[in-house]
């Protein structure tokens, strides 16, 4: 085990990239929001330890996936081999919103899912030509620019990252295509009603089953197209269509295409979104380079030599304040004039009473620094359980300093899933007051862990009994025993909920998780 410390916000790399934001970590490395000094843009920089035995697979991978010239996959822009103790893959940079972000608050309009799907799917069609897989498609892994554009993260991630002794064999390799061409699958499914099939995964609820079979996308969500709902069956359920199953990336991205031509009424206004910008939803197909096309009935133009001159900025703002100032508008204008005073008054005063009275939101400034919060108490969290209750006994070996004693979940058999009787577990850090929680350092027994950090509404003052009550701010598949978790700037919040999805094999058949630590940084 190496003695060095571990990288952190503005060491620089090859004098080139310093790092700026911690994305995530998963199976042993991390990804970084990093600067290229010499460009002055953004870049996302993959580390992986000098000293791990994967790591000439690791920049291996990286060499081979720039085969893949499709423009939706973050291309490698440099390698950099035991910089600094760490082997570095440099890619681009997105600047763009997650689908499962979209996802968690409203299913995609119909033709907006056929064409983001279809778009997926001819990418992972072009990586399959070239011997490449993906093998851990979730909303996650799919970006949505705000352009409209689709970015797609994380090619060849899990096969770099595999242990050393696996080789993979040609049977391995198509039962990796196979596991893509599903998860293109489970993907159409969730971007029509918002569910995930087969579990928990990225902030979407598990997909409803009847009878252990999956339901159907229209028994779930009314106004899903039938020819998408037939096209995610054909998928998912290739049994039930023996002569026209869809089997390969390029099939589906075939029959998306057509089925995004339509003429239907496809349900197109989608309510409750809360994104950047409305264009992560538009439904005009974007082409690149040369930018977003014209809308689906673009109004006709007059010539420009019969076109008016338009008005100047000083006239179209003199026009507006005189039309303001006659008859009854005068009066309104007034009135809204004083209102707003009178409001910004009210709030000062209101405000500074607060502050004298300790109101929890004035009590970290932005420019506090981060410090290791105290945790009032540590509760197990088990809402789909049948007692509501696991190792209650032990919540408090979680925060005792003590890296032998950790909270232990049951154990679970034959699945690592809980045994497929739960979304998960977990303990909830009550911080006692509000706080802006930036950073969670874990330290488990056992790996691989799929994991969440969920965190209540800020008004929330009393231990939250349901999922329904929380909201999911990262996620974590295959973590190790040692992590940190990065969270949103805007995560204020007096409980934490570490969510167990996925826990590791303690015995043949067994699995049980373990939090030995947890510490939460913020201001």
């Amino acid at each position: 085990m190496s003695d060095r410390r571990p990288h952190v916000s503005g060491d620089v790399l090859a004098s080139r990239y310093e790092l700026a934001d911690l994305v995530s970590e998963s199976l042993g490395a991390s990804n970084w929001r990093a600067v290229d000094r010499i460009l002055h843009r953004n870049v996302r920089v993959e580390m992986l330890s000098a000293d791990d035995p994967r790591g000439d697979n690791f920049l291996q991978a990286a060499r081979r996936s720039t085969s893949v010239t499709d423009h939706r996959f973050l291309r490698v822009l440099d390698l950099l081999q035991e910089e600094d103790g760490v082997h570095v893959v440099v890619r681009e940079w997105a600047k763009a919103t997650p689908l499962s972000r979209v996802l968690a608050q409203s299913p995609l309009p119909n033709r907006r899912a056929a064409t983001v799907v279809a778009e997926v799917a001819e990418s992972l069609a072009h990586a399959h030509d070239r011997g490449l897989v993906h093998r851990r498609l979730t909303p996650h892994q799919v970006l949505l620019k705000e352009s409209g554009a689709v970015r797609i993260v994380g090619l060849g991630v899990a096969t770099a990252l595999a242990p050393v002794e696996h080789q993979d064999s040609a049977d391995d390799m198509e039962a990796y295509r196979a596991a893509d061409v599903n998860a293109l699958g489970k993907l159409l499914y969730a971007c029509l009603v918002s569910r995930w099939p087969g579990g928990h995964v990225d902030g979407l609820r598990a997909a409803p089953t009847v009878h252990g079979h999956l339901l159907r996308p229209r028994q779930v969500r009314a106004g899903v197209l039938r020819e998408l709902d037939d096209i995610c069956d054909r998928i998912l359920e290739p049994g039930r269509h023996p002569h026209d199953a869809l089997t390969t990336a390029e099939e589906i991205a075939r029959v998306l295409y057509q089925a995004a031509e339509g003429e239907e009424d496809l349900f197109d206004e989608p309510l409750g979104y809360d994104v950047t910008s409305p264009d992560l939803l538009r439904m005009d197909p974007v082409v690149e380079p040369s930018g977003p096309p014209p809308g689906l009935e673009p109004p006709r133009r007059r010539p420009k030599a019969f076109a008016p001159k338009p008005p100047t900025r000083r006239e179209r703002l003199a026009t507006r304040m005189q039309s303001m100032t006659h008859g009854d508008r005068a009066l309104i204008l007034l009135g809204l004039v004083t209102a707003i005073v009178l409001s910004g008054v009210l709030a000062f005063l209101v405000g500074r009473e607060s502050g004298r009275q300790g109101d929890p939101f004035s009590q970290s400034a932005p420019d506090a620094p981060v410090r290791v919060l105290p945790v009032e108490r540590v509760v197990d969290f088990d809402p789909q359980g049948g007692d509501g209750a696991e190792s209650p006994d032990q919540t408090g070996a979680a925060i005792d300093d003590d890296p032998a004693t950790g909270w232990r979940t049951s154990t679970y058999f034959g699945r690592a899933d809980l045994g497929g009787l739960k979304d998960g577990v977990g303990v909830i850090l009550d911080l006692g007051a509000v706080r802006q929680v930036e950073q969670v350092r874990l330290r488990l027994a056992g790996t691989p862990t799929d994991l969440s950090i969920l965190t209540a509404p800020a008004t929330t003052t009393t231990l939250p009994r349901s999922l329904d009550e929380l909201r999911e701010v990262a996620t974590l598949n295959g973590a190790t025993e040692d992590l940190s978790v990065a969270l949103p700037r805007d995560a204020r919040t007096r409980f934490v909920v570490v969510w167990l999805r996925s826990l590791p094999q303690v015995a043949p058949g067994e699995f049980r998780g373990e939090i030995r630590s947890v510490i939460v940084r913020g201001r």
